[in-house]
């Protein structure tokens, strides 16, 4: 899920639906978004299948896949993609456990969904239970509450700043600013911008396809530095209550915003590792793998001295330049936000699909091989299949390795399919801000 306020805008595409529901706006690289009448067919192994509702094979999905090993560390934790909340492909989720500070009022909420391209806690409002929506507490600068109104590339977040104890697998990080969405009416929005006044409002477990997303990526804060002194229409202080709430811009310092988790864990503070198992050319009903955090602090994380190529990014996760079939682009990030592999590509483009909105259908998999280089000069070339979307998305699975879209500007996302098969190794910057396209000792390996 790729934040606008992350110091580089990207587009992002559709959800496809397995079933028989409406295409939603997705949470990565980019297109559209659509609707979707097609027929679903379940089925497990094999590739066989029928004619779908385009004249294509509906294909069917593999078994469920697993890469869990038999019993998790205590700086581990499950990451599931299913059908979710909402039917969607390639959500990886994870279950959160949320509480006041300092007491026993808790609740667990699954189907979080993992985003690396993002940085911070965000919940809907609907997957909190009544005892969790007010022992929460917003929290409060010069009187006024604190809101956030936080730009994705498909529609923004609007809801208050809470704090509250966090706690995934069996780590724990106490006192995070959290973003609770759709708490707060759209009337109530103000100041210099007014995207959550006036633009779409992704707040919803329905809308974003899960109940919440947890950000993991490199950053510490999911503003920074910039919104520290000066207004600049990211946070708010509101006053009033309910529909009489009026909001206005309002600084906000480093340590009150919302906050990647992670990095307040007591140890394992470092990084994570996503490790996935590899899905079948036509998909598989789940996959699940597995998180660990940190990086160098325990002997299961340790990164391995051989056959693991490491790129250094800047402080957001981008890597310093990218290209395919001899087509420069500006940037590259890993990012399980997404749920396919976007990118810019004249052939591709010829080959959209009709229903599953800025997915790429070609009539054949066709195959690319995009080069990926670090701040450090290593350069990585990562082969990758495009298969038909719409067929996939109608073969009754979720977890899809060989899924793309269009990407409209010059950047390559590799989203969720990319992290299939692979253990990635996602190395936190220490610092607490940074500017775009300055190497950091931040990197991805795998």
């Amino acid at each position: 899920m790729l934040s606008i306020n992350g110091k580089l805008a990207r587009m992002l595409a559709a959800f496809g639906l397995a079933a028989a529901v409406a295409l939603v706006a997705g949470c990565g690289g980019g297109g559209g978004s659509g609707n979707s009448s097609a027929s679903t067919s379940t089925g497990s192994g094999g590739s066989g299948g029928t004619a779908n509702s385009t004249g294509g094979t509906v294909l069917a999905a593999g078994g469920a896949v697993s890469s869990l090993p038999a019993t998790l560390a205590s700086n581990q934790v499950a990451v599931t993609v299913a059908s979710g909340v909402k039917n969607a492909p390639n959500i990886p989720t994870v279950s959160v456990t949320i509480c006041a500070h300092g007491t026993t009022t808790c609740q667990t909420i699954d189907n979080i969904q993992v985003d690396t391209g993002s940085w911070g806690l965000r919940l809907t409002l609907d997957a909190l239970n009544s005892n969790m929506q007010s022992a929460l507490p917003v929290e409060t600068v010069s009187g006024k509450s604190v809101a956030e109104c936080f730009g994705f590339a498909d529609g923004n977040a609007w809801g208050s700043v809470r704090t509250a104890d966090v706690t995934i697998g069996g780590e724990t990080a106490s006192s995070v600013p959290i973003h609770v969405t759709g708490d707060l009416p759209q009337t109530a929005a103000g100041g210099t911008n007014d995207s959550c006044a006036t633009g779409s409002l992704n707040d919803t477990s329905s809308s974003i396809a899960a109940h919440g997303i947890l950000g993991i990526g490199p950053a510490e804060y999911d503003c920074g530095s910039g919104c520290a002194t000066t207004p600049n229409g990211v946070y708010f202080g509101c006053t009033g209550s309910g529909t009489s709430t009026s909001c206005t811009d309002l600084a906000v310092v480093e340590a009150s915003q919302v906050t990647n988790p992670v990095r307040m864990f007591s140890t394992d503070n470092t990084g994570v590792i996503l490790n996935m198992p590899a899905v079948t050319s036509s998909g598989s009903t789940s996959a699940t793998g597995f998180l660990t955090f940190g990086i160098g602090t325990e002997s299961n994380n340790v990164v391995p001295t051989s056959g693991i190529q490491k790129l250094t990014t800047d402080h957001y996760g981008n890597v310093q330049s990218a290209s395919l079939s001899g087509t420069s682009v500006s940037s590259a990030f890993f990012d399980t936000g997404s749920n396919g592999l976007f990118f810019p590509d004249s052939t591709l483009s010829s080959t959209m699909c009709k229903l599953a909105i800025g997915f790429y259908c070609p009539a054949s998999t066709v195959s690319r091989t995009p080069s990926v280089t670090g701040f450090n000069g290593t350069s990585v070339s990562a082969g990758l299949s495009i298969a038909n979307a719409l067929n996939l998305f109608e073969d009754g699975g979720f977890a899809y390795g060989n899924v793309g879209g269009l990407m409209t500007g010059v950047a390559f996302d590799f989203g969720m399919p990319f992290f299939y098969g692979r253990t990635v190794y996602v190395n936190y910057d220490p610092n607490t801000d940074g500017n775009p396209g300055v190497a950091t000792s931040a990197y991805v390996a795998f």
